[in-house]
């Protein structure tokens, strides 16, 4: 009999919604929307701020090799650390199965070091992320709380204004980031790296990530992970299988090296169909997208670019168009930019029957901006033996860099056998 009391104890509790409470963050429950929906079945709980165990680790310009450990519970040991009030503070928040020390997070505090003065704290929550996917979901959830907690004593103790925080969350971190923003009135920016769909995707808004927890949020998702629909105010897509934290950290050394162009779908990207820049010109990929702040509409908006697929991951994209001349010819057409800071490759313009007359386009991303552009390198062959050696020319190549509205165009009457190279000029 008293098996039976208590399979109907647990069925009653089942139905039940729980609640816990924890002080200085407040109380959590199990009720939806945060279980017992489709997205989130399970009723869990979020573990206890102590069990979770979560850190503070401060570094700065001062100390950018070794952290001081900052508490909200005991403002003194801010007092006593090298955190300075008038320097923006951006927290580094980890994901799952991940954890506060990871080399990732030092080094994005570093670049950071390179070209600013600011206090970089990374968020180690790693006795909470390291178990069960569903229980770090809703661990993340205390997390958050203890963010916003750390950004009130800031703020109540040292006047710190909310506008100064930037939250960068990875994974599950960006929703702890989402929850922290919630929670904290004139956050001034979150930005999410590569989110995670499971248990947040179809969310209400106070479960996940969305544009309403800072002022300003931007999102990278990789191409690894698909877009959860309307998640960030600013989506950027970067097209390649890899981490979008290592995408941020190298943005923060390259200002100009991730500008990405709006556009409905990469589909369109790849097919031309999203270059040069609009008129307001394409926001930066990663830490100076909020330069941009003022220039785009509030609705959610996405942007794609292309980036490297090892570092150095900056790519800069060029548009270029070819009048062909001479004799008509089968074969690949390929062409090289020079500039006054270096050259490109020789990249493919053009492959099938070569028509004097004919004009054909094509974009590329550069690995390095070459600055000014000086002259137009083309090179045309086919690969197949032909007794009557035709030559073929470009008439004129114009050339547009993604970014600037400016068209330049090189001219030439020559024309080459296949496999020599041919030198454009300004016209």
């Amino acid at each position: 009999m008293v098996n039976m009391w208590t399979v109907a104890l647990l069925l009653l509790g089942a139905v039940t919604a729980k609640e816990i409470c924890y002080e200085h963050i407040g109380c959590f429950s199990d009720s939806e929307p945060w279980a017992g929906t489709a997205a989130r079945p399970l009723k869990v709980l979020p573990w206890s701020p102590e069990k979770i165990g979560t850190r503070f680790l401060l570094y700065t310009n001062e100390n950018p090799n070794s952290f001081q450990t900052l508490l909200p519970s005991d403002p003194s040991t801010i007092e006593a650390s090298n955190f300075q009030t008038n320097r923006k503070t951006r927290f580094i928040i980890h994901g799952f199965i991940d954890k506060g020390e990871e080399n990732w997070l030092l080094e994005m505090c570093k670049n950071m070091f390179a070209v600013e003065e600011v206090n970089c704290i990374c968020v180690d929550w790693k006795k909470g992320s390291q178990t069960t996917y569903t229980q770090a979901a809703n661990n993340v959830r205390v997390v958050g709380a203890q963010v916003a907690q750390m950004i009130s004593v800031l703020s109540t103790n040292y006047s710190y204004s909310p506008s100064q925080v930037h939250l960068i969350g990875h994974s599950l971190g960006a929703h702890a980031a989402g929850e922290a923003g919630s929670r904290t009135p004139g956050l001034g920016r979150i930005t999410g790296l590569d989110p995670v769909e499971a248990s947040f995707q179809g969310t209400p808004e106070e479960v996940r990530l969305d544009p309403s927890d800072a002022d300003f949020v931007d999102v990278i998702h990789t191409d690894a992970a698909p877009l959860i629909p309307f998640l960030g105010t600013r989506d950027f897509v970067a097209c390649n299988h890899l981490r979008s934290y290592k995408y941020y950290s190298e943005s923060i050394l390259n200002p100009d090296g991730f500008a990405s162009y709006p556009c409905a779908s990469y589909k369109a990207f790849e097919s031309n169909k999203c270059f040069p820049c609009p008129d307001e010109g394409c926001p930066q990929m990663g830490h100076y997208a909020d330069k941009f702040a003022g220039r785009t509409s509030g609705e959610p908006q996405k942007f794609f670019l292309n980036t490297g697929d090892s570092s150095n991951f900056a790519r800069w994209r060029y548009g270029v168009s070819i009048t062909l001349s001479g004799k008509i010819a089968t074969g690949q057409v390929k062409v090289a930019l020079f500039g006054n800071k270096g050259n490109t490759h020789q990249f493919d313009v053009i492959r099938g029957i070569l028509t004097p007359g004919s004009t054909h386009s094509n974009q590329f991303d550069a690995k390095l901006d070459i600055g000014t552009i000086e002259k137009v390198k083309f090179l045309w062959n086919n690969n197949v033996i032909n007794p009557t050696f035709p030559k073929v020319g470009a008439a004129k190549i114009t050339v547009q860099k993604g970014e600037e509205k400016t068209v330049h165009n090189f001219c030439s009457e020559s024309t080459v056998r296949e496999d020599v190279l041919l030198t454009l000029t300004p016209c």
